[in-house]
């Protein structure tokens, strides 16, 4: 018998949103002050430092247009869930990267960008929107709630690049953070049920995965543990599960802690 699913973890909208706006201030602060030479420096890929720096304000304004329109039809029900959604993000890259570049290039200023990108967003989002609300996103129809939780993983994966291309340290939003840990934590034990291993990334999440014996109490025999941005790095491919334990960024203990047939969860 295949190991029962957990109910999906709750995320508040009212914090989340708070979560997201955050952490685009933070990234807006730093790009605010790079100058020309570092906006030239490879970013993310085939992408400069500032067509990844126009790409992240794509996080944000995905869900303001998807609030100027009228609720998709079709009932209650969503067509794409949350922990779903890590592993549909691949399909679009494409058009991602085409309007990447055509935003970078229509908008020298990219304060303004970010500026206007901001403002759209707390208007168009309220405090008040229901978390149920059904959008349209690139992946599918989507709660509300749970494509706010989506926007927390692109942008601080995204700070994470940005930081990595430039030397900057753009800090992280706490509850930002949180949420994108959380979610890809729960991805993977989506994706590899079981309970033969614990993963932990303390201080945020701790989840039990791959099939096998379940444990259930004193000192699980397998055991996985990292730390939130080394986590991310892995579920997102900028990292590798060999080049992770090499460096001694993971420790893993037991014979059956080897996560490196589930990553990277997206790419």
């Amino acid at each position: 018998m295949p190991p029962a699913k957990k109910r999906p973890r709750a995320y508040d909208l009212s914090r989340t949103r708070t979560a997201v706006l955050a952490q685009f201030g933070h990234v807006r602060s730093a790009v605010r002050a790079l100058t020309a030479e570092q906006l030239a420096l490879p970013g993310l890929g085939e992408w400069s430092v500032r067509e990844l720096a126009a790409h992240i304000t794509m996080a944000p304004e995905r869900v303001s247009r998807s609030m100027e329109l009228p609720e998709p039809a079709g009932g209650p029900r969503p067509g794409l869930t949350l922990l779903e959604w890590p592993f549909s993000t691949g399909g679009s890259a494409d058009d991602i990267a085409a309007h990447t570049r055509a935003l970078a290039a229509d908008h020298p200023g990219l304060d303004a960008l970010y500026a206007e990108t901001a403002a759209r967003f707390e208007e168009l989002v309220p405090v008040t929107a229901a978390a149920d609300r059904l959008v349209s996103t690139r992946a599918g129809t989507m709660r509300l709630g749970d494509f706010l939780v989506t926007r927390t993983v692109e942008l601080v994966v995204h700070t994470d690049d940005l930081n990595r291309a430039t030397g900057l340290g753009i800090p992280y939003d706490r509850q930002a953070l949180a949420a994108c840990t959380r979610l890809l934590a729960d991805a993977l034990a989506d994706k590899a049920p079981g309970g033969a291993v614990e993963v932990r990334i303390p201080p945020f999440a701790v989840v039990q995965c791959i099939g096998g014996p379940r444990h259930t109490r004193g000192t699980p025999p397998n055991v996985v543990e990292t730390d939130p941005l080394t986590w991310i790095r892995l579920a997102t491919g900028r990292t590798g599960w060999a080049e992770a334990l090499d460096a001694a960024q993971v420790s893993a203990s037991g014979e059956r802690a080897d996560l490196g047939a589930s990553l990277p969860l997206m790419g």
